[in-house]
């Protein structure tokens, strides 16, 4: 993968030559090709993104976003295995979508980088995958009680949220989605939906684009706090929850497609003074 226009970034994503013996035996499989350039500003939104939900609380030490290639379908970018808030340009790396980094350099990849790969093969319509264990998130794969739209920044969810429970396909696990056949079924769960949970792990978010998929990461955990808050108040007072219905949540949502410039620009201007 090479940059556009930026000596200082093309250097060190310059391909690798790999020499094998002459008569192949013992040969290393040669890493997938690079899907091509990517302009810096791509890079530098990735690695702001990650940035970004690491100081609205949805990532903490852990959790990862990635992005289509912008050129090539078949291949993903994503940061190394690394700290979300400490993520720059420079540690995005390029995968296919099996998982298997286009240009390695010493860098390890996250373990769960098959939900991402998985997720891509499965939705055409994805440009952003972003996996968290965002707190107020979590109490909701572990209940009966399914998360549901509180308000229109949020009207996506009125779509439904499925759950994933990895143990009825896998059994007692680590809870984590550390190969392609777990990776599959969580992409066969979140089927259409804008996102998913994951029971006593975290959740899954997708959108057409980076600035819609931490749209939906932020608004997600804010919408599992409304959410409790509102049950809190019904348990205390009686009542119910007036919900967005699916009806309410799309034409919502329409509108919120069409403006996640405003709350993107203000949330990378935060993130980028630190």
């Amino acid at each position: 993968m090479r940059l556009f226009n930026c000596a200082c970034h093309a250097q060190g994503f310059m391909a690798q030559a790999v020499f094998a013996p002459a008569d192949g035996a013992g040969a290393p499989p040669l890493p997938p090709a690079s899907g091509g350039a990517v302009p810096a500003s791509v890079l530098d939104d990735l690695a702001a993104a990650s940035r970004i939900l690491a100081q609205q609380g949805v990532f903490d030490a852990f959790g990862h976003i990635s992005i289509r290639h912008p050129t090539n379908p078949k291949r993903f970018l994503m940061s190394r295995s690394l700290a979300p808030a400490l993520v720059t340009a420079d540690d995005i790396m390029e995968f296919d979508l099996d998982c298997e980094a286009c240009e390695a350099r010493g860098r390890s990849g996250f373990l769960e980088r098959f939900i991402h790969g998985e997720i891509y093969k499965l939705r055409a319509d994805v440009n952003c995958v972003v996996h968290s264990h965002s707190p107020s998130v979590v109490p909701f794969s572990l209940v009966g009680a399914p998360m549901r739209a509180m308000y229109h920044n949020a009207a996506f969810l009125a779509q439904g949220v499925p759950v994933f429970d990895i143990s009825e396909k896998f059994g007692a696990t680590d809870m984590l989605v550390g190969n392609h056949a777990k990776g599959a079924e969580l992409a066969r769960v979140l089927a259409d939906k804008p996102v998913a949970l994951m029971r006593a792990h975290g959740s899954v978010a997708v959108g057409p684009s980076l600035q819609h998929g931490v749209f939906r990461a932020i608004y997600t955990e804010v919408n599992a706090r409304l959410q409790i808050q509102a049950a809190t108040l019904t348990g205390a007072f009686g009542g119910s929850i007036a919900a967005l219905s699916a009806e309410e949540g799309a034409l919502a949502d329409a509108v919120n497609l069409n403006v996640v410039s405003r709350p993107w620009e203000l949330w990378k201007e935060r993130a980028l003074k630190g």
